[in-house]
């Protein structure tokens, strides 16, 4: 038997693409798309998708070469995520609430030889190539300007047009073939705030196992009509950019998140299925009464990011949606866990259902295996829901690797594992919950925030000392920056004008909400900064969002002491006076 030989017709390498291909050929006159007064069927996406891609080519790209997007959840970042692999290139989507500078970092690391941007980012492209062009020995991507499909507005920042090389492509073109299923599909960055980004690259055939994890999973069916509140260049969309073709679904596009958008697609389209950070979820709630509909059949939430607040869990599922909690991250392909629900659950009293959905849950089906280990020792802890270690993961859905970082590769990749930096620990029946963040990363409305990104930015300032940042409660986008800082002898800064220095300096997601000054840092013997401290401390803050101010809470700190941390009560309340 061992001689049996692989051939084209027993072994086909693993894409995303023969989704397309499918839907094109099954779903021919099923919508795939709709944008405001915009249809597409999948048959008409498939061949915009060969135009563009045919396109592509006559602008002599090769296979590898990036191609790399700023644009909004428009028809156009959708059909690219076919389009651009079908031309054997790799597809670059840019998170679009980065700076022109953090741009610029991303298109000069990828080398990508063509940018596509969507008229309403066309300022921020132009202030991020005018930094490119600074420097001589990089060359400029081709510039095509995405115009709105249904209200076009005329802008240009070149020659090139999505809707011209749409038109002037070959409807006729034949996709190129994917020989090894290794060979690389997307490049999504982990940051673009950093001097050396993480560049995460994707492989057809992990994005294809990573897709059919999750519909599977999230037992979508045929039919569903997903709206697109997640941003596209979040992992690709969670991969549901290829998953909704693979279903023959809906895609429902719309520009800006907002609840009137929101709740009027819902009702209009019949939406089934949409994912979200926990920000979506109060945009949600958060709804005036003109901009709400009733929803009448049940809408399917996969929420990622934060864990949902039981409240706010409560609200949004009496409204009629049903969430489900992931945790994953830009390595796994998106989310890599999913907390199953089981009926028995359903028994049980409110408060235990929301602590229970807040859970990480299991790993999706295309993970090898998930564990959770001893970092020194590789031994897996206990099943007790108490002795933590670090998350691990292994399976076909994970990166090929950061795209030219050796360094961190090697530092990720060990022992036939990859250590994602989280703490966490296993429960009883196997599933999975974070306790704490390794890299200290903030999650703001989606957002990873890099504590240290933050710090440097405010040690910027010349009346700055010493600076460490830790995340804060924040009712809007879960959690925000909160920034101890230690000014130099004499110094009479106030907290807004830190605030606005870091302003100057960073993407606004990244700007701390509340700077508090202080004597010292808690810090070890070793002299590493204590910010388990710190995380205590800054929950004793909240945010008003009316005034734009924070206040205290009213209870006492040591009613929120951390159980798993080794810290000073002592050292709390001394820095909580402060």
């Amino acid at each position: 038997m061992d001689r049996l030989p692989k051939n084209g017709a027993n072994f086909v390498p693993l894409t995303p693409l023969t989704f397309l291909t499918r839907a094109s050929n099954s779903y021919t006159t099923r919508t795939s798309v709709i944008y405001a007064n915009v249809r597409f069927t999948w048959r008409q996406t498939y061949e915009r998708c060969c135009r563009l891609a045919s396109s592509l080519r006559s602008l002599n790209i090769v296979k590898n070469d990036v191609v790399s997007v700023l644009a909004p959840n428009v028809p156009a970042m959708l059909e690219m995520h076919f389009a651009v692999p079908m031309a054997g290139a790799v597809l670059n989507t840019i998170n679009t609430r980065l700076d022109p500078r953090n741009v610029a970092l991303i298109l000069k690391h990828s080398e990508a030889k063509v940018f596509f941007v969507d008229y309403e980012y066309v300022d921020k492209a132009k202030k991020a190539l005018e930094i490119l062009m600074s420097d001589l020995e990089m060359p400029m991507p081709l510039i095509v300007v995405i115009d709105d499909l249904d209200s076009p507005t005329g802008i240009r920042l070149g020659e090139l047009e999505y809707e011209l090389l749409v038109y002037q492509g070959n409807p006729e073109y034949v996709p190129e073939n994917i020989d090894d299923e290794w060979d690389p599909i997307t490049l999504s960055y982990t940051s673009g705030t950093t001097s050396e980004p993480k560049g995460v690259v994707y492989s057809h055939r992990g994005a294809f196992l990573s897709t059919l994890s999750l519909i599977l999973g999230w037992e979508m069916g045929t039919e569903s009509v997903y709206l697109w509140s997640l941003p596209m260049f979040h992992c690709n969309g969670w991969t549901f950019t290829w998953g909704i073709a693979a279903r023959g679904g809906t895609n429902v596009c719309i520009r800006n998140t907002t609840a009137q958008e929101i709740y009027s697609n819902i009702t209009l389209h019949k939406v089934t299925h949409m994912c979200a950070a926990p920000i979506v979820l109060n945009i949600i709630l958060e709804a005036k009464p003109h901009e709400r509909c009733q929803i009448t059949a049940p809408v399917q939430i996969l929420v990622g990011g934060a864990p949902p607040p039981a409240p706010l869990l409560e609200k949004i599922e009496r409204l009629g949606f049903h969430v489900v909690h992931a945790y994953g991250l830009t390595e796994a392909t998106g989310p890599a866990l999913v907390c199953e629900w089981q009926s028995k659950w359903n028994k049980l009293p409110w408060e235990e259902q929301a602590k229970l959905k807040a859970r990480q849950g299991l790993g999706i089906l295309t993970l090898a295996d998930v564990d959770v280990k001893n970092f020194k020792t590789m031994q897996s802890v206990p099943r007790d829901g108490k002795t933590t270690g670090e998350i691990c993961l292994r399976g076909s859905s994970i990166m090929k690797g950061y795209l030219k970082n050796e360094k961190a590769n090697s530092e990720v990749f060990k022992n036939g594992w990859f250590f994602t930096g989280d703490m966490g620990v296993i429960h009883s029946d196997g599933y999975l919950e974070i306790k704490d963040r390794c890299k200290d990363v903030i999650i703001s409305g989606g957002e990873n925030i890099s504590s240290v990104e933050v710090e440097s930015a405010i040690l910027k300032h010349p009346s700055v000392i010493e600076a460490s940042v830790v995340a804060m409660p924040h009712p809007r986008w879960g959690e925000s920056p909160c920034a101890f800082v230690i000014l130099r002898e004499n110094s009479k800064f106030k907290e807004a004008e830190i605030i606005a220095h870091c302003r100057k300096n960073l993407p606004g997601f990244m700007v701390p909400k509340k700077v508090k000054f202080v004597e010292e840092l808690p810090k070890t013997g070793t002299g590493k900064v204590q910010k388990n401290i710190l995380r205590a401390v800054a929950k004793t803050f909240v945010i008003t969002e009316n005034a734009n101010q924070t206040t205290k809470k009213s209870s006492q700190i040591n009613r929120e002491k951390p159980r798993a941390y080794d810290q000073s009560h002592e050292q709390i309340l001394a820095l909580s006076r402060l």
